[in-house]
């Protein structure tokens, strides 16, 4: 007998009188029934079968196999989605509007109030930008979404979309995200730690250096050659040093902190996985946030 095939009630309780008579439903006994779910026997009425592929099961085998069904996931523990590069595209979206916005609608003004702009006290006598405290900190973030050129924009949305996707696809959505978020911040924290007396930045390849990072650390972890991602890398790192007016702080600093991401992300055990994903993402949250109060110390007023 195959396991899923129908049997009859496994219930052989004596009944009144001696008499075996038919067996009865082991949820409501006052109901006779000749069905017996087919994965463990047990005799089930009308009101307790619930159809199967084969046959009828019953309540407690349903609720069983629902428990012992596991979602599927990504090698890293993210979620498998149809559309494996969703979060690529929507963060390409959002800097070609920002684009559009700064460099074409609302010019200049909000390039200057989106950029990592930041004036110490010590030049002009009191601190301007992110050097001023608090509430100027989101130029952190608006900066790694800010372009203003053509050709800035244009390379940095192709190399989003040449290493995202497969990123994105290993990771899941959301620590997807998280790598390529605090990649970005950390740029920019770094940079206004090593130059926030006198600094004005802007752009995503901080964050792009993050993904870069975090594509190496996931070949390692895959054992996928590294000879073109590692080619790739030591490409930008020469046009970063060779050209002036980029930005150098903000790779590094992107790409240490992809890198480092990816490190806590990928090689988390299995059983302790969400634990140690959550306190990467937290401490590298953490290592952001000293910079900045660090930069705060030297630069604020």
């Amino acid at each position: 007998m195959l396991p899923d095939e129908p049997r009859p009630p496994t219930d052989h309780t004596p009944r009144p009188g001696g008499g075996s008579g038919a067996a009865r439903c082991y949820r409501h006994p006052d109901q006779e029934t000749g069905i017996g779910c087919s994965r463990c026997g047990r005799p089930i009425c009308p009101q307790c079968m619930v159809s199967a592929s084969v046959g009828f099961h019953c309540p407690e085998c349903v609720q069983g196999a629902g428990r012992e069904v596991r979602k599927a996931t990504t090698r890293f523990g993210g979620q498998l989605t149809a559309d494996g590069a969703l979060v690529t595209k929507a963060l390409i979206g959002i800097n070609l509007v920002v684009f559009l916005l700064a460099a074409y609608v609302l010019k200049p003004w909000l390039a200057e109030d989106l950029s990592l702009f930041s004036v110490g006290p010590q030049i002009t006598g009191y601190p301007y930008g992110v050097a001023a405290g608090p509430d100027q900190w989101y130029r952190l973030l608006t900066a790694t979404f800010l372009h203003v050129q053509l050709w800035h924009i244009g390379t940095n949305m192709v190399m989003l979309w040449v290493i995202g996707p497969s990123l994105e696809a290993a990771l899941g959505r959301i620590r997807f995200l998280a790598v390529y978020l605090l990649s970005g911040l950390a740029g920019s924290a770094f940079a206004f730690l090593v130059a926030g007396d006198f600094m004005n930045s802007l752009g995503a390849s901080g964050a792009l250096f993050g993904l870069l990072g975090a594509t190496v650390v996931m070949f390692k972890r895959t054992r996928t050659p590294l000879g073109p991602v590692v080619a790739l890398l030591v490409f930008n790192l020469v046009i970063t040093f060779s050209l002036s007016g980029i930005d150098w702080r903000a790779h590094i600093g992107g790409l240490v902190a992809g890198a480092l991401t990816a490190v806590g992300l990928m090689y988390a055990p299995r059983e302790h996985r969400t634990l140690v994903q959550s306190l990467t993402v937290a401490g590298m949250a953490s290592l952001v946030l000293l910079m900045v109060l660090v930069g705060m110390a030297r630069y604020g007023g």
